[in-house]
């Protein structure tokens, strides 16, 4: 995982390599996961693997951490959409 800077909103990001080979950046925290197939919740696990999710739960059940996309959370996205 490579740090970085968002060219659009100046916030601290990681770059998370995807099972596509792609590079995405992702929010720098790791978020507490509950996997749940069509859920609206995403996550790109340390492995690059895109999972639908939702984010509370039994603490002792989670699925795991996972990285939020910084798309979902960067006032500047729409700059950055193709």
């Amino acid at each position: 995982m490579n740090k970085g800077t968002c060219s659009g909103c100046g916030a601290e990001i990681v770059w998370i390599k995807t099972a596509a080979g792609k590079s995405m950046p992702c929010d720098p925290t790791p978020k507490r996961y509950w996997q749940k197939d069509k859920a609206p919740g995403k996550v790109v696990t340390v492995r690059g693997n895109v999972i639908s999710c939702v984010f509370e739960g039994d603490p002792n059940t989670m699925s795991g951490l996972g990285y939020i996309s910084h798309f979902s959370t960067c006032p500047k996205a729409g700059k950055f959409r193709r």
